[in-house]
């Protein structure tokens, strides 16, 4: 079975995590700096992102590790990192998520779920793309869930103006995060690895009394996997070195199928020509052939 030790030597790797200030993005982190990756740790909040910084340099205190500031939520704030951002890129971990809360908008307007989950991933990729293409063969690694199966893109109502569900929110959400991470690899073919993972129900701060009643929550939090288990997906899509672009990596790890409306090759067109329109961020550097 594959474990963090069979992680490779990262030296002269540079891997930039959402998200990981807590959770399996902080797990994520730990893990690729304790290989010698230099980690860019991204977070909304500086001080608790600082607080994850320390706590990495704790543990790893030769590892290279600094804190951005990143607000999936505000495509400025995207735009503000992306534009901070002028070296080459190995590995892009797009962990940092929303789930099951209630109907909120985000900076731009969006539906938060799918503008956190989606959008906001979206706009970071592409703007960061033309750094990932100067590594060959660097990584995007998309964390999703299981919960894409339920997922359904209702084109006529992507705000969910019309009915809004929790789940069925946060499952379209995590439908676009399998379409996305699939057509970015159509498009990239052998300029990039583009995988999405599924990592299990754990036990993160993703998991708020807010979704949940307060008992079942905390019953969750005792008895869901630990985020050093639930990163165990994203480090293996992200360092393996016999991976190969388009999978879907699950607990164990392992390698999934994604669900029949996840491989929608129609479908996936349209939500990526959607996004762009959204975000007005074009992946331009894919039309271009070296």
């Amino acid at each position: 079975m594959w474990t963090t030790d069979d992680i490779p030597d990262l030296s002269g790797k540079t891997a930039l995590v959402t998200g990981a200030n807590s959770g399996i993005g902080l797990a994520t982190a730990l893990h690729l700096a304790r290989r010698g990756a230099r980690v860019i740790m991204t977070a909304r909040d500086r001080v608790r992102g600082q607080v994850a910084v320390e706590r990495v340099k704790a543990a790893v205190p030769e590892g290279k590790v600094e804190l951005r500031i990143l607000d999936l939520a505000d495509l400025a704030s995207v735009r503000a990192l992306a534009d901070g951002f002028d070296e080459p890129l190995d590995l892009l971990v797009n962990n940092a998520g929303v789930a099951l809360i209630p109907r909120q908008t985000t900076a731009d307007g969006f539906e938060s779920q799918f503008g956190v989950n989606h959008l906001g991933h979206f706009a970071l990729t592409g703007l960061l793309l033309p750094l990932l293409l100067e590594r060959r063969p660097a990584r995007v690694v998309t964390v999703s869930s299981d919960a894409h199966a339920m997922g359904r893109i209702d084109f006529d109502d992507l705000g969910l103006e019309n009915g809004y569900g929790r789940l069925g929110a946060y499952s379209r959400s995590k439908l676009a995060n399998m379409l996305f991470t699939l057509e970015l690899q159509r498009l990239a073919g052998d300029r990039l690895l583009s995988l999405v993972v599924h990592p299990g129900p754990t036990a993160t701060s993703i998991i708020r009394p807010g979704a949940f009643t307060r008992p079942l929550a905390a019953f969750m939090r005792l008895t869901l996997k630990s985020p050093e288990k639930g990163a165990l997906p994203s480090l293996y899509a992200a360092t393996a070195p016999d991976v190969s672009g388009g999978l879907y990596v699950g607990p164990g790890p392992r390698v999934l199928t994604p669900a029949a409306r996840a491989r929608d090759e129609d479908v996936a067109r349209r939500l990526w020509n959607a996004s762009e329109e959204l975000t007005g961020v074009r992946f331009t550097a894919l039309a271009a052939r070296p």
